[in-house]
């Protein structure tokens, strides 16, 4: 009988792990029909969810089919590590193998990725693409999708960045002929990237024995489950070399999808007058700017016209400084919304436009001459003014009237020219320690997508945290701020923001008063003012941290940690959440701004600031009831746990 299931692992870095043993003892469980149902169970206990049926049948098709092959080839000892996670991300692995290579004799590991396709072919000649007939839309090679999962690893596991000839990765069609899937090996096969069908069932062992010797691996897994987990490289720290020299991010699974989808349109707007909009989609953190920027940079040094546009000041203006410090042209790659009123028709191959919800209804405002009032849609410009129109969005994120950037708002528009607008949603999560349940914690507190307020179940890839005061939360992210990681703080737009600073004044006007604690409003506007930065580089300038920064200067970026400020604009009594719109200050609800849409907007807000942490929130909110209704959602689960740190003000 082989021991108990071990429990799902929780890693350093937020790294799982929902099954490691030896693939003979995996075989045991496997003989005894018992494998799937302690991987269901230990799913159900990781992620609050039970699996999709899709994934019980690939652990009962697809993971025999991979363990038979093991015990064929005599490793039987080789330790199996089932649904291993990315580093800082949502991503998984369906499986990696870890023992000892047979001729260095050194820790040696294998990613595996596994697909039930019987056939596969690329999608029109663009084999980094493919097509499954039973899919809607074309996916990733899966020979690139393995790849990408091993460059991720080489780039964020410190037990593999010194020692990259240790890793290879791997694809298993196990039930693929090789006439089936030729056209997938258009693409290069190398050490982190190759594919085996079940017609090369032997030579997949080959493969195995040449990379895993017969031999006991459960020390290689420990060294590998141990190692360091590099930050994620923060989008704005690695912009300008991405733009201007070489990629620097590492796209995977969707993201990758999405950036050869972009590709293949250009490729084809090259060859043919062809026009297709494309929609990426994805929550916060899902990796839309990195998908942005790696696009743009690689359209760039190709010499492809292409733009970026955001409806964002601060998110474009912080571009334009970092990307663009020393070179004019590259400052140039970055536009708003409204900078194409009177453009040309396709007179640019490639327009990017991220932050895609924040498009509006028109572009024109008061500021913009009589002759370009023409009252046309600001979807439709941006659609005209390129071959290739990108657009990037989450429509949870649409914050101030006005906004309606919306997947289904593009695709009425692109048909409305009869025009192809294909969509790739991205379902990752890069952002918040790449925890998924973080993110739907969210959204389930703030009732965005039907959903009603439940416990946090700590899961080791993210914190979560209350305050009783904005001094406690100030301090918990000074001591933070003292270990090295970055932090900042915002609010809900519920205090009046001093917009002008005269001459005389000598410090920023403390306009975030609670009780005996005041603090002030980012700077108003694009110029430094008494040691604080301008807006738009609030959230990445060090200065910033003493300042509380509202939506609008927040939304786009991220930061380590993150102090989320609720106001009594949004406030929970007995068993919902009330909204108070005299409790707002932003300038931008009206009289005929209706209650309902600014309880949207006021929910889409919170979501926004509570999305913007990579390791951590710490959450406070200046009612009494929604403090304690906060607290018992955040601490009341770590009973019978280990216990949930709460900030001290030691």
């Amino acid at each position: 009988m082989p021991p108990p299931a071990r429990v799902h692992f929780v890693l350093p870095g937020g790294v799982f792990l929902l099954f490691r043993e030896s693939a003979a003892s995996v075989a045991t469980r496997i003989l005894e029909g018992s494998l799937a149902l302690h991987l269901t169970e230990n799913f159900r206990h990781l992620h609050g969810r039970m699996p999709a049926q899709a994934e019980i049948r690939s652990w009962e098709r697809s993971l025999p089919a991979l363990v038979n092959a093991l015990i064929e080839a005599g490793l039987d000892e080789v330790e199996v590590l089932v649904e291993y996670s990315l580093p800082l991300t949502s991503k998984r692995a369906d499986a990696v193998l870890a023992g000892v290579h047979p001729t260095t004799r050194e820790p040696s590991y294998v990613v595996v990725e596994l697909k039930q396709w019987s056939s596969a072919y690329p999608d029109e000649e663009e084999p980094l693409l493919c097509r499954i007939d039973s899919y809607a839309q074309p996916v990733l090679n899966p020979i690139e999708q393995v790849r990408g999962y091993c460059e991720y690893l080489l780039s964020f596991n410190g037990a593999l960045e010194r020692t990259p000839k240790s890793l290879a990765g791997v694809v298993f069609l196990h039930n693929a002929t090789e006439f089936s899937v030729a056209g997938l090996r258009a693409v290069k096969e190398d050490q982190y990237g190759r594919m085996y069908t079940g017609e090369q069932r032997g030579a997949f062992m080959e493969f195995l024995r040449s990379r895993l010797a017969a031999q006991p691996g459960a020390q290689a897994a420990d060294e590998l489950l141990a190692g360091k987990v590099r930050p994620s490289k923060q989008l704005m720290s690695v912009a300008a070399a991405e733009i201007r020299d070489r990629e620097q991010f590492v796209l995977i699974a969707e993201q990758r999808e999405a950036y050869e989808q972009v590709m293949s349109a250009v490729r084809k707007a090259k060859r043919s007058n062809h026009k297709q909009v494309i929609v990426v989609t994805g929550g916060p953190g899902a990796g839309k700017s990195v998908v942005a920027m790696s696009l743009l940079g690689e359209l760039y040094r190709r010499g492809v016209p292409a733009l970026h546009a955001t409806g964002s000041q601060s998110f474009t203006k912080t571009m334009r400084k970092v990307a663009g410090a020393r070179k004019r042209e590259v400052q140039q790659l970055f536009k708003y919304f409204n900078s194409f009123m009177d453009a040309e028709p396709n007179d640019i191959d490639v327009l990017i436009c991220d932050e895609a919800h924040r498009l509006r209804k028109t572009s024109a405002n008061r500021y913009t001459k009589a002759e370009l009032r023409t009252g046309r849609p600001q979807v439709a410009e941006l659609i005209d003014a390129a071959r290739v129109p990108v657009f990037l969005l989450d429509q949870h994120q649409v914050v101030r009237p006005g906004e309606m950037g919306t997947k289904e708002a593009i695709q009425q528009a692109a048909a409305a020219q009869g025009l192809e607008c294909t969509v790739v949603e991205l379902d990752g999560q890069f952002r918040c320690g790449g925890s998924e349940a973080y993110e739907k914690w969210v959204v389930d507190l703030l009732g965005l997508d039907g959903g009603t307020p439940h416990h946090w179940a700590p899961d080791g890839k993210f914190e979560l945290l209350t305050a009783g005061s904005p001094q406690e939360l100030e301090e918990f992210l000074i001591s933070r701020r003292a270990e090295g990681y970055g932090a900042r703080i915002s609010a809900g737009y519920c205090w009046k923001w001093t917009t002008k600073i005269t001459p005389t004044m000598t410090a920023l006007p403390t306009d975030v008063v609670i009780g005996d604690w005041a603090r002030p409003w980012n700077v108003y506007g694009d110029r430094s003012m008494l040691g604080a930065p301008p807006a738009p580089l609030w959230a990445t300038d060090p200065a910033g941290f003493t300042q509380v920064g509202c939506v609008y200067t927040a939304q786009g970026f991220e930061y380590d940690w993150s102090g989320v400020i609720m106001g009594p604009d949004l406030v929970w009594r007995t068993d919902r959440w009330v909204v108070d719109r005299s409790a707002s200050k932003d300038p931008s609800f009206t009289k005929a701004t209706s209650d309902e849409d600014i309880a949207r907007l006021i929910r889409n807000t919170y979501k926004v600031l509570l999305t913007r942490g990579m390791v951590g929130t710490i959450i406070y909110s200046t009612d009494p009831e929604t403090r304690d209704k906060l607290r018992s959602l955040v601490h009341a689960a770590s009973e019978g746990k280990s216990p949930v740190p709460v900030p001290s003000r030691a």
